[in-house]
């Protein structure tokens, strides 16, 4: 439990915090997790909108927040579904909306967002600016912000640590692919190698086998 909230709470390893950003179901929590994970779900929400246009919808800002997790995935490259995130999205959209409506509500009262219908798909337009682009960088955990400052956050003269500034709303979308790729390509390699390990080299091998079918045949069918 202290690995599962020290990864929601500063991304350390990109891991627990990636799937809990989205539906799952929570079968024993002795931390209440829910109330830990409002912190990741804030986070996931603002690394998305930085990577997102000034206009789009509510189901682009939840493909967007699944995204996440798997930027860097080399499994994403041959052995998974090209349109894996986007199915994930269209079987849980609800479950999607109920978890980030909130945090979607809070940024449109904070001026952050304008939402210009909320029915079935909502669509939004957000504050492309320097001032709002540093609000939501100041947002994301402490490790990533670290290592996007190229690990040095800074002092203000007292040994407090400050937030590092982003000169453009480019510059923050590149900091956050960069440093999400580099988390989430070691945690896939990983969970590779442990996979291929417990489960022997000829079921790993069959397993894989299906898996890439499965990417070829997603890549093929128009």
């Amino acid at each position: 439990m202290q690995d599962l909230a020290q990864d929601v709470l500063t991304w350390k390893n990109f891991y627990l915090s990636g799937r809990l950003q989205k539906p799952v179901r929570i079968l024993v929590d002795n931390w209440d997790i829910r109330k830990v994970n409002k912190v990741n779900l804030k986070a996931a929400t603002s690394a998305a909108l930085l990577l997102s246009p000034s206009e789009f919808t509510e189901g682009d800002l939840y493909a967007n927040i699944c995204s996440l997790s798997y930027m860097g995935d080399l499994r994403m490259l041959f052995a998974e579904d090209k349109n894996k995130v986007k199915k994930i999205v269209q079987g849980s959209y609800e479950l999607f909306r109920a978890m980030y409506k909130p945090l979607l509500q809070e940024y449109v009262a904070e001026g952050l967002l304008n939402c210009q219908h909320y029915s079935s798909q909502g669509v939004f337009k957000q504050d492309c600016g320097l001032s709002s682009t540093n609000y939501l960088f100041s947002s994301l955990p402490c490790i990533p912000q670290s290592q996007m400052a190229g690990g040095n956050l800074g002092s203000n003269g007292a040994g407090v640590a400050t937030r590092p500034l982003i000169s453009s709303r480019q510059e923050a979308a590149n900091c956050v692919r960069r440093v999400l790729r580099r988390k989430v390509r070691a945690s896939s390699v990983r969970q590779a190698l442990s996979g291929f390990l417990a489960a022997g080299g000829s079921n790993a091998a069959r397993y894989l086998a299906k898996k890439m079918s499965k990417s070829w045949k997603s890549r093929t069918l128009t």
